[in-house]
């Protein structure tokens, strides 16, 4: 912060001047104090923008006006940091002084780049429906998109005077892909006969008709043909009955000619995708949570198909290894913002913060309205938006304890878009860990608004809670694992009451196994199924080791086992990260009768000769097959190549001699 610029308006004087604040939490940085930067005082900001020092403004409403005087002065453009809706414009906006300070130095906080897919329509649309709506709604955007139009049968539509664009009956089976590459199954597919007169009259109707195209419009007023329809790029949808909705689609649909760009939300890591090893199913987190079907398994791994990805992150949350991981922002990015934001609160004096995650389009609409027309927020909320609530995984919510949050809020809709299970989840997983350090009472939860007098109740009715005596202020590097780790550590360093292990529910990602020892063979199929190296062996004799914080619980080393001893169990160890591997089993190897060398586990070949000499009518009363089973691979070889010996044939009968016959 010391080679910034900090501009602080106070918005002509409707909230209380910050840079008294804003200097404690922003030692050493450049404050400027004003009332009006944006009209009157804009000859200052260009002052300020030539002086060479990263700017940044306390304003997001004049933001396009900053941006174009700085392009024209050609410096680059000043961070934003809105601290009259979040902060200044409330009841409590004297007490406020410290959050606004601390919304201004996160500003400062980089936001790495995100990577983008490309998506690319010709145009090419079906129209879907069932009368004269989907007809009209085709006349509106003919000129525009290349148009079909599909009737579902039994609908009423009169037939083109003039034949403008394709209309054809038949009802859609099924449909996948996104914008630029749809592909729809037609059953009952039929053309009009050209003679219809006053109504449409149709051919041969066969089922399995394939069609391709770049958009869909739906006006059938029947089931969406996807999951979570509203966040599929390229299919449009609206009740045919609301004249106001469909043009609004149609208004929209028109548009979609051209290449497109939207974020690649998700970046996976295949080679740390613990969901199968040799077809043996482990983790299945992201398939349970996807709301839009863009995960598929994919042999040992799955694959995330980046057109249909609408972004809700749960997926990431879920992740036990990380090998899918948030990118808007990255995991680190969020925590060093959330760093940022609680160090600057503390140092300009605030206390016990509560920390409110909500998105753009509905979350701070709402904080908008409520400071613009109702008491505001209280002082001690810190509203982080973010592109989803529901890519907030447990790394950013202990961090955020970790510190010195007192609370977490979650703001979303009274009725989501999507499924937001995977939201329950990290909070049903947070609560046991935060509970067992001593943050009592409900330190993470929701809250499910679509009113702002709502979430104003919500907020100014939350209990006084502490917060940790002495925050942490460790720097988070590395991935969405590595990420998560760290700050859980830091949480126990700082917490109210630290313990070493805290159970925590089914399905966490965290835990030990435990193995009945008495029914394990030592035949290490768990450990060639861990995929996180949790399981290892030693090359020198049997034995089964496990690392807990190499664990994820997965669940492949249960499935695998084929003795079925193995069972999970969540729990978060603290000291874990530091502990050695454990051994959970060892036994002495077993030495070749022929040459000694050690192989094998002694009691499993002891085991097995016994069973085989007793029960099975290849081995018993038959001394050289058993010793077979008892020498290395080598030997076992070399014997059977030596005598000609084949275990798997059976004995060969004694030749019979002169004297035998004669003694009979």
């Amino acid at each position: 912060m010391t080679e910034r610029h900090i501009l602080v308006c106070s918005c002509e004087d409707t909230m209380p001047q910050a840079a008294a604040a804003v200097r404690r939490a922003c030692p050493g940085a450049k404050v400027s104090e004003g009332r009006q930067f944006c009209r009157t005082e804009l000859a200052r900001f260009r002052t300020a923008a030539q002086g060479g020092e990263p700017l940044i403004v306390s304003c997001t409403q004049e933001a396009p006006l900053f941006t174009e005087a700085a392009a024209e002065l050609g410096v680059p453009t000043p961070a934003f940091a809105n601290i009259r809706e979040t902060a200044g414009w409330s009841s409590d906006a004297h007490n406020a002084l410290p959050k606004m300070a601390a919304l201004l130095a996160a500003a400062a906080e980089p936001t790495p780049a995100t990577p983008v897919v490309a998506l690319k329509s010709d145009g090419v649309a079906l129209l879907y429906g069932k009368d004269d709506h989907v007809i009209e709604a085709a006349r509106l955007l003919k000129e525009h998109l290349d148009i079909t139009v599909l009737l579902t049968p039994g609908g009423d539509a009169t037939p083109l005077r003039v034949t403008e664009f394709p209309v054809v009956r038949g009802t859609i089976r099924n449909a996948h892909g996104a914008m630029g590459g749809f592909v729809v199954t037609v059953d009952s597919y039929a053309a009009p006969q050209p003679s219809s007169r006053d109504e449409l009259i149709f051919g041969d109707a066969p089922d399995g008709a394939v069609s391709h195209c770049d958009l869909i419009v739906d006006l059938s007023g029947g089931a969406p043909l996807f999951p979570a329809a509203d966040l599929r790029d390229g299919y449009l949808r609206a009740d045919p009955g609301d004249a106001a909705a469909v043009l609004r689609l149609v208004l929209k649909a028109r548009d979609l000619t051209g290449e497109f760009e939207k974020p690649r939300y998700i970046a996976f890591h295949e080679e740390l995708c613990a969901h199968a090893r040799s077809s043996i199913v482990g983790c299945h987190r992201c398939l349970d949570l996807c709301p839009t079907g863009a995960i598929a398994p994919a042999g040992n791994h799955v694959v995330i198909d980046p057109k249909i990805c609408a972004g809700c992150g749960q997926c990431a949350a879920a992740c036990p290894t990380g090998a899918a991981a948030y990118a808007l922002p990255a995991a680190d990015a969020l925590l060093r913002k959330l760093r940022t934001l609680l160090t600057a609160y503390g140092a300009a004096g605030g206390r016990d913060p509560v920390v409110l995650f909500h998105d753009s389009e509905h979350g701070s609409a709402l904080i908008d309205a409520l400071a613009r027309f109702g008491d505001g927020l209280p002082a001690n909320v810190l509203p982080v938006e973010v592109n989803e609530v529901t890519q907030v995984g447990l790394e950013s919510i202990a961090a955020a304890f970790a510190y010195g949050s007192a609370a977490v809020r979650f703001l979303r809709r009274a009725k989501p878009r999507h499924d937001i299970a995977g939201l329950a989840k990290t909070i049903a997983l947070a609560t046991p860990i935060l509970s067992g350090l001593g943050f009592d009472g409900p330190r993470a939860a929701t809250i499910e608004t679509d009113d702002p007098d709502a979430l104003g109740e919500a907020l100014h009715a939350l209990a006084p809670m502490a917060s940790c005596a002495t925050a942490a202020r460790f720097l988070p590097v590395g991935g969405k694992r590595e990420v998560l780790r760290h700050a859980l550590r830091e949480l126990h360093g700082v917490a109210l009451a630290p313990r070493d292990i805290v159970p925590l529910p089914a399905d966490a990602p965290f835990g030990t196994i435990v193995v009945d020892t008495e029914g394990c063979t030592l035949c290490l199929s768990c450990v060639s199924a861990c995929p996180t190296g949790a399981l290892s062996d030693d090359p020198e004799k049997p034995m089964l080791r496990f690392a807990e914080d190499a664990c994820v619980q997965c669940g492949l080393c249960r499935a695998t086992c084929p003795e079925k001893v193995i069972s999970l169990k969540p729990q978060l160890d603290f000291r874990a990260a530091t502990a050695q591997a454990r051994v959970i089993k060892q036994e002495e190897p077993f030495a070749c009768i022929r040459c000694g060398k050690l192989f094998g586990v002694r009691s499993t070949i002891e085991r097995v000769a016994a069973k085989l000499e007793d029960k099975h009518w290849m081995y018993k009363d038959s001394k050289a097959r058993l010793d077979v089973i008892k020498m290395c691979d080598d030997c076992r070889v070399t014997v059977m190549t030596e005598s000609g010996f084949d275990p798997l044939a059976p004995e060969r009968p004694r030749l019979r001699t002169t004297d035998d016959y004669l003694k009979n």
